[in-house]
């Protein structure tokens, strides 16, 4: 597919005015898109033009914006083959994986009206009324690894909340956004509701920090999250939520089928060749052999992971990673980690199908000196063996972010201990650390963000709580006047 590099602005396509660029199918190499950034100008045309729809779209009832919602979500729901096509080949997901994320795309609606329902009531007790407003203006940076639904569960509460839009999406993935905006003009949504701008950080910062930019829904990685943050530094008048990743343990402590246990790490650690924020990076498991066991049994499923293009026959598990520099990346981290002491159990390598490709890696990291808390973005887990399961909930706790965490064991016991004690905002029992609720928040503390970005409670950062006290009837003094003369 080779598209124009269009910008969607004020519901008018345009060419950027920017630097030019391209998105590479990182399968194999082939140029997918070709197009330009947004010039300054048209950065502030876009934030113009959400501006002027602001107005009339907040004063849209809730029933009268969703029905908009409604008609794009159907064009979702009616092409989700064709997303889920683009996803994989510019993302380099498996087919299956990329159809995942299409049908999310599509899904999104209706949990997001009932969460807005939920999360911002309307009361009204005859003296005081609790009412909720849209922010204005929202700013949308997309991340690559999930270019269509992160956008989208952004974009549909803020949307349902009566703020308009303008996405930049990840520079990496611009063609699923632009398939995206396409849709929301299909849908007849009003002129400026929705704009589109490519760019980087250049094109980010002008967006976010203009003084119109009311909001801005972030998530991506911590060092462009942190950068966000500080360039809003002083201005506590925007709100900003970001979702920032995280260093994610999975304990495995007395669990009887290792092989079981085995395939749930393997999809947890190597989904969407570990370019899942949610992905476990951390295996921590006991002394002994009963770790041993659980170790073996990851070891030996591991070859057993088919790794290839995306839509080949037979279907893969994984596909590339999202370009070369990341494939490199996890081999640089896997050889700074036996630098240190780490031992290498399955060699995380780059394989032939081209220079994006890795296979997954297990790496013993339990004598690593001066352990790193970073997340590896790739196909690379740690194991980590400690002697007590109170060592193994602290080591789990050894981080400074907090967004997913499990446990994989057959002692209800031990599961309710640790659900009271670790520190994440996305917990599992006997499932797959990247399984999330649609209808549950989905985020966590420490350097994983602020309030709950993509999730249920997206709601409540899209729009700010009036308080109204009311007095119906005649104007009358509620305080007896003093020193008045008569």
């Amino acid at each position: 597919m080779t598209a124009s590099g269009n910008l969607f602005i004020g519901n008018e396509w345009q060419q950027g005015g920017g630097q030019e660029f391209t998105s590479t199918n990182p399968a194999n190499g082939e140029t997918l898109w070709s197009g330009a950034y947004a010039s300054p100008e048209q950065v502030s045309a876009a934030i113009e033009a959400a501006a002027r729809a602001f107005e009339g779209w907040q004063r849209l009832s809730v029933d009268e914006r969703y029905a908009y919602i409604e008609r794009y979500s159907a064009i979702a729901a009616e092409r989700k083959d064709e997303m889920a096509r683009l996803i994989s080949a510019e993302t380099g997901k498996a087919l299956w994986d990329a159809a995942t994320e299409a049908g999310a795309i599509a899904g999104k609606a209706a949990v997001s009206l009932s969460a807005y329902h939920e999360r911002t009531p309307t009361r009204d007790d005859g003296a005081t009324r609790l009412s909720h407003r849209a922010h204005g203006v929202m700013a949308v940076i997309g991340p690559f690894n999930f270019p269509g639904h992160l956008p989208n569960g952004h974009i549909i509460p803020a949307l349902i909340a009566g703020n308009t839009i303008v996405l930049k999406p990840s520079e990496i993935t611009p063609a699923v956004a632009e398939l995206m905006v396409s849709w929301w003009e299909e849908a007849g949504l009003p002129a400026g509701v929705v704009n589109l701008i490519h760019g980087g950080a250049a094109e980010a910062n002008q967006l976010i920090t203009d003084p119109v930019t009311a909001g801005i829904a972030f998530t991506g990685g911590i060092r462009a999250g942190r950068a966000i943050h500080q360039a809003l530094g002083g201005h506590p008048e925007k709100i900003l939520a970001l979702e920032l990743g995280g260093n994610n343990p999975l304990v495995a402590w007395d669990v009887a089928d290792a092989a079981g246990a085995a395939t749930i790490i393997a999809r947890s650690a190597f989904i969407t060749s570990g370019q899942r924020c949610t992905c476990t990076r951390r295996l921590i498991v006991e002394e002994g052999a009963k770790g041993q066991a659980i170790i073996d049994a990851v070891t030996d499923l591991i070859p057993r992971l088919r790794v290839g293009p995306p839509d080949g026959e037979p279907e893969p598990f994984m596909g590339p990673l999202i370009h070369d520099r990341a494939a490199q990346a996890v081999i640089d981290a896997q050889h700074d980690m036996v630098s240190h002491g780490a031992e290498e159990i399955v060699r995380s390598e780059h394989l032939n199908h081209g220079p994006a490709y890795v296979s997954p890696g297990l790496i013993d990291t339990t004598h690593w000196t001066a352990r790193k808390d970073e997340e590896v973005f790739g196909p690379l887990l740690q194991v980590i063996r400690v002697p007590s399961f109170e060592e193994a909930v602290r080591t789990a706790n050894d981080t400074r972010f907090g967004l997913a965490a499990g446990l994989l064991s057959d002692d209800a016991a031990l599961w309710e201990s640790f659900a009271k004690d670790i520190r994440a905002g996305i917990v599992n029992w006997n499932r797959q650390t990247t399984g999330a609720s649609g209808k549950a928040p989905f985020g966590g503390p420490g350097l994983s963000g602020n309030h709950r970005p993509a999730g249920y409670y997206s709601a409540d950062y899209c729009a700010w709580p009036m308080a109204s006290m009311v007095q119906e009837g005649p104007l009358k003094d509620e305080m007896e006047t003093k020193g008045l003369n008569a």
